[in-house]
């Protein structure tokens, strides 16, 4: 067997057992690179293993359920509603928290459609999603939000795993704002060993490596590292896409591992009905890491030139 594949996971149920949601998972001569899991509230990447075969991610940990390994979503889409008068109400739900979250009700983001193909010396990923509220008086199926068609490219090195991913949104029937918000775009969960409590680092490319309080809020990239058993360590770093004069982006990172890059943390993004806006980034997850101070200036190097690759995103389909 060489190549990749991409194949619906099998697990062989008992009678009148069933799954609760979808797992594909992606292979490099037959060996396990990531899964792309279809969720109940939303789309994410796990399992995601490093070159070696070590999971780098954790999936809905005890403390947040909801930190799905590799995702996207935000907890505020305030949706615009006509009314009477000729006045808007404003509908408010979150695609981030699986439960009602600070007053708002929970949405989700559904898979529609999902297909792969090599392409080039990695492969591609494109989904079909549509974001959509709850089931409420009046939207029987939940309220559609926002139309986004997904592309991830991944590629596979020695010692790293690049995942470019774009999102590409359109507001679907009414106009939105997305955000304000902490919790939005971009999201990664280390798996529990590599948390800066078990002896992880968090390292940012102004050179900061600790604890999250150090990481600077417009930093152009950080990761998380740390052990994952058998005196092996690995990590993951992730970069948002940024236009040029583009300072908008701003990071929430956690010591329990979560890393979050957020373009709507000051202002929201406003989208007309049938506007569209696209977000982009790169994940890298790497063998080892950084244990000694002298190193540290050479592993923060090597994250920024693994990242610093071009970006191989796919062309995107404009709505």
């Amino acid at each position: 067997m060489s190549g990749f594949s991409f194949s619906e996971e099998s697990v062989k149920l008992p009678t009148g057992a069933y799954a609760g949601t979808r797992r594909r998972m992606l292979r490099l001569d037959g060996q396990a690179v990531l899964g792309v899991t279809a969720g109940q509230f939303r789309p994410y990447l796990y399992p995601v293993y490093t070159p070696a075969g070590f999971a780098a991610t954790s999936e809905g940990p005890a403390d947040h359920p909801h930190h799905h390994s590799i995702w996207a979503g935000a907890d505020h889409l305030h949706l615009r509603m006509p009314a009477l008068g000729g006045r808007d109400e404003i509908y408010a739900y979150n695609c981030y928290v699986n439960d009602i979250f600070q007053g708002r009700a929970p949405g989700r983001v559904n898979q529609i459609a999902l297909a792969g193909q090599a392409s080039g010396a990695g492969f591609l990923i494109e989904q079909e999603i549509e974001w959509r509220g709850p089931v409420e008086w009046g939207a029987p199926q939940g309220r559609l939000l926002l139309r986004e068609q997904r592309h991830t490219r991944v590629q596979v090195g020695d010692t790293h795993i690049t995942i470019d991913m774009e999102c590409a949104v359109t507001a679907a029937e009414y106009d939105i704002l997305i955000g304000p918000s902490r919790h939005a775009w971009f999201n990664f969960r280390v798996a529990p060993s590599m948390c800066v409590d078990e002896g992880g680092i968090l390292l940012d490319n102004t050179g900061h490596a600790g604890r999250a309080a150090g990481v600077h809020a417009h930093a152009e990239w950080v990761a998380g590292c740390g052990p994952v058993g058998g005196g092996h360590t690995a990590g993951i770093a992730l970069a948002p896409r940024r236009h040029a004069g583009d300072a908008n982006w701003w990071w929430f990172v956690g010591d329990f591992g979560v890393v979050t890059a957020s373009p709507c943390r000051d202002d929201a993004i406003d989208l007309t009905c049938g506007q569209s806006t696209t977000l982009a980034a790169r994940f890298v997850v790497f063998d080892g890491f950084a244990n000694t101070v002298a190193n540290i200036v050479s592993e923060t190097a090597r994250i920024a030139a693994m990242l610093a690759q071009p970006h191989s995103f796919a062309p995107r389909h404009e709505q």
